[in-house]
């Protein structure tokens, strides 16, 4: 085993060039000898160093060199002469230390603003534009299954359904029950200045029927069950069960998305039904203890004074909600990538789509009845 040769430099000046000439081995285990006197050089701009005479080197010895050829003034110096690796090893030490440039200022006013807009909706329409599509490829699953109903995984589609619908149930009916008798608290607080406090009946029918069930059912099913989808398959995103699954011959779409879409389609009205009742029984508590009215009289005047086509406005929208929330959880959840932080962003950014999705969705769901006179 041959023993290390000691490092060594020589700064050689001819004429206008300037030469740094190196020697030996220049490895963690012999660089103590030069480094501090190599340290104090400077190099002048466009020097030359020469690597023809090294013997072996290390990254301890490149960095050394790459700092003396950062330091070289405007020019930086350039190697010359011929080695193994020292070039290669330089240039290596050069791409990891090299400093990351400044941040560029952000600018400030109009500019920033309009551009801040600009990026939003160009991000908002991609959004839109990818669900969609997602949309679409999932009603097409549905439809290919419903064609062959021996691939359908009913026991999955049974046990999201009892996970996401029936325990989300009492939350869904507790949470209606006090949004009732909040309503009915604000009706006849506002009618009695008219010595109409008998039209809170009216109020809770309305609000409850057409709106507040539904809309309540949705918020709720878009913070739990949700949440709930994309942590699950954004967890089998990160545990590469989902790659094991393709490999087996089994469809994302089929196993994980089509089963949870048909459940929440089928539960979301059931459970916008019972938040319904639930709302009208918390207005039926305040007007018994609050306005003398007793359930008797409050059943009755609902059903005289309220129509119907109320009630089938707001089931209605329950399918819709349920299918937009199973979507966009799916999505989100396949979109995870494989680290914690994409799984909580995912997350995250499935719950507000939801939430924003349903009042959105909600909204224009009111125009349209608006318009056809509902």
């Amino acid at each position: 085993m041959m023993s290390p040769s000691a490092p060594g430099f020589a700064l050689e000046k001819s004429g206008e060039e300037t030469v740094l000439r190196l020697r030996g081995d220049w490895t963690v285990a012999t660089l103590h000898n030069v480094e501090r006197e190599f340290a104090d050089l400077r190099l002048p701009s466009g020097a030359g160093i020469d690597v023809s005479g090294l013997g072996r080197i290390d990254t301890a010895g490149a960095f050394l060199i790459d700092r003396a050829m950062r330091e070289g003034g405007e020019t930086p110096p350039r190697l010359i002469g011929e080695h193994a690796s020292a070039a290669s090893l330089i240039a290596q030490v050069h791409a990891v230390s090299d400093p990351a440039e400044p941040p560029k200022a952000t600018p400030h006013g109009l500019i920033e603003m309009l551009e801040r807009v600009g990026r939003g909706t160009e991000a908002f329409v991609r959004e839109l534009i990818a669900t969609l599509a997602f949309l679409g490829e999932t009603v097409f699953t549905i439809v290919r299954l419903g064609a062959q109903p021996w691939k359908m995984r009913w026991t999955s589609i049974v046990a999201v359904m009892e996970e996401a619908g029936l325990n989300a149930m009492p939350i869904v009916a507790f949470l209606s029950f006090f949004v009732g008798m909040v309503v009915a608290y604000i009706g006849a607080t506002t009618l009695s200045d008219f010595d109409l406090e008998i039209y809170t009946v009216e109020l809770i029918g309305y609000s409850m029927l057409r709106e507040f069930g539904v809309v309540l059912t949705g918020i709720v099913l878009a913070g739990r069950t949700n949440s709930s989808f994309t942590a699950q398959i954004g967890t089998m995103k990160m545990r590469q069960e989902i790659d094991a699954m393709q490999t087996l011959g089994l469809k994302p779409m089929e196993v994980l998305v089509a089963p949870r879409v048909l459940a929440m389609v089928v539960m979301t009205p059931i459970l916008a039904f019972v938040a319904t009742l639930a709302g009208i029984a918390g207005g039926i508590v305040v007007g018994w203890t609050s306005l003398d009215i007793n359930p008797g009289l409050f059943i009755e005047r609902l059903r005289t004074s309220v129509p119907l086509d109320q009630f089938w406005i707001g089931m209605s929208k329950a399918p819709v909600f349920g299918l937009v929330v199973a979507l966009i959880a799916c999505r989100q959840g396949l979109l995870t990538g494989g680290s914690v932080q994409s799984l909580g962003h995912r997350t995250t950014t499935s719950v507000v789509q939801a939430i924003f999705a349903i009042i959105v969705l909600d909204a224009m769901f009111a125009i349209f009845y608006m318009e056809l006179g509902i």
